[in-house]
């Protein structure tokens, strides 16, 4: 074994002599009497990127300041793994929500499977705060035995909570609680409709694809958009390319704009009118889009179309529409050839 020189040997010894220091100090000034002092430290502590401090880190939140606390939990952000998740769950109950609410967005920063031990419990807290953070956690963690308390919050009181559950289960995509999902895009609250309709993207068995296609007819048109959105990432969209057409004729402009798109992505020859009563639409983002999925779609009776719109007062809609008349003249030179 080859001999370490002694010069760089006494720099390495130095080195880890410096960081104990550091960490040490770090630790003196957060039993400083000057609130100001500690959360100075905690800064430090957060910068330093040692695992070593979260304990220290842990420990300020239990200070008597508020902001001190509030620093420990912005400060655990920076850090991932089993401690800083049991840290994290002790703030996520403080009393103070400015406090909370930080613990909450550093939780959403772990990505250590680990940390989900400490976070599970609290789906099942009282506050509805709490739980719907810890689902939010949950969810990039992506631990399946994290799907049981989801499928138990999809039938929580507050919304907000069962959005979450549904965002764990779709991370987690799972054939086993596809069931669940479905029943999902039925709830009371849109906000989960939408969310369950988007989970289910994973998936696209016909009763999924039946599903989310019922949504295009859904009250709120949030949950029309995204099912518009959903189907256009189906492997087999083609049987929903009726529902698509009629989702063009939508009230609102940003469903008709997901709508053009997915028939697009499926290649949607039989849609091609429809799609260009689009080039005509007050938005120009509508416009733009349908001059996309012509050119997506490429047949060339969407070239007289394509050629009145030409002239388009927006510069993207005339840059798709040039575009869109380039993809068809490439697939009537593939033909010929």
């Amino acid at each position: 074994m080859p001999l370490i020189p002694l010069e760089e040997d006494m720099n390495t010894m130095t080195g880890v002599f410096e960081d104990y220091t550091e960490l040490g100090e770090l630790g003196d000034q957060l039993r400083s009497k000057d609130p100001g002092a500690r959360r100075v430290a905690l800064i430090e502590l957060a910068n330093l990127g040692d695992p070593a401090a979260v304990p220290l880190i842990a420990g300020a939140l239990c200070d008597a300041d508020q902001g001190v606390r509030l620093q420990a939990a912005r400060a655990l952000g920076e850090y991932d793994g089993a401690t800083a998740a049991e840290a994290l769950a002790v703030a996520l109950v403080d009393a103070d929500a400015d406090v909370s609410a930080a613990a909450a967005e550093s939780m959403a920063e772990l990505k250590d499977p680990a940390a989900a031990d400490a976070i599970i419990p609290l789906v099942a807290h009282h506050a509805p705060f709490v739980r719907q953070a810890a689902l939010r956690a949950l969810k990039e963690l992506r631990r399946t035995d994290c799907l049981k308390p989801a499928l138990n919050a999809l039938q929580d009181a507050d919304p907000a909570v069962r959005v979450q559950a549904v965002g764990v289960i779709g991370y987690l995509k799972l054939d086993e609680a596809i069931p669940a999902l479905r029943a999902a895009t039925a709830d009371a609250d849109p906000s989960v409709r939408r969310a369950a309709v988007s989970a289910l993207g994973y998936s696209w068995s016909g009763p999924v694809l039946e599903t989310v296609r019922s949504c295009l007819a859904d009250k709120d048109w949030l949950v029309r958009e995204m099912a518009a959105e959903t189907i256009g990432k189906a492997p087999l969209a083609q049987a929903a390319i009726p529902a698509l057409v009629t989702a063009l004729e939508d009230s609102f402009w940003q469903v008709r704009l997901k709508a053009t798109r997915s028939l697009g992505k499926v290649g949607a020859h039989t849609a091609v009118a429809a799609i260009a009563a689009g080039l005509t639409h007050p938005q120009a983002n509508l416009r733009k889009e349908a001059a996309a999925a012509l050119g997506e779609i490429g047949a060339p009776e969407a070239r007289t179309h394509l050629m009145l719109a030409a002239e388009d007062s927006d510069p993207e809609v005339r840059k798709n529409v040039r575009w869109a008349l380039q993809q068809i003249e490439v697939g009537r030179g593939r033909s010929a050839g």
